[in-house]
């Protein structure tokens, strides 16, 4: 499903116009940028945890030259379910 389909299908779900949709879905998004730039998490009921954490620098081998890299420190994003998300996708 692509960002047309998806904002269709939520603007016909929520009764809104497409316009709307895509506007309330730009601002959504924009917050959450702004919340885990700053390090924050979000909990979003019956959906799941986004949390931001650092990982650690580590080293690396080159599997073709066996040179050893040294990888720096960075911030990922991080996503983890609700359980019964986690129980659909098992039975589907």
């Amino acid at each position: 499903m692509n960002n047309k389909e998806f904002i269709a299908e939520l603007a016909q779900r929520a009764g809104y116009t497409q316009a709307d949709t895509q506007k309330m879905v730009t601002d959504l998004i924009d917050f959450m940028a702004t919340r885990f730039e700053q390090g924050d998490s979000l909990q979003v009921a019956n959906f799941g945890t986004f949390e931001v954490k650092k990982r650690l620098e580590r080293i690396v081998v080159n599997p073709g030259t066996q040179q050893r890299m040294l990888v720096p420190p960075k911030l990922v994003l991080g996503f983890k379910p609700v359980a019964s998300i986690k129980e659909e996708l098992k039975k589907a």
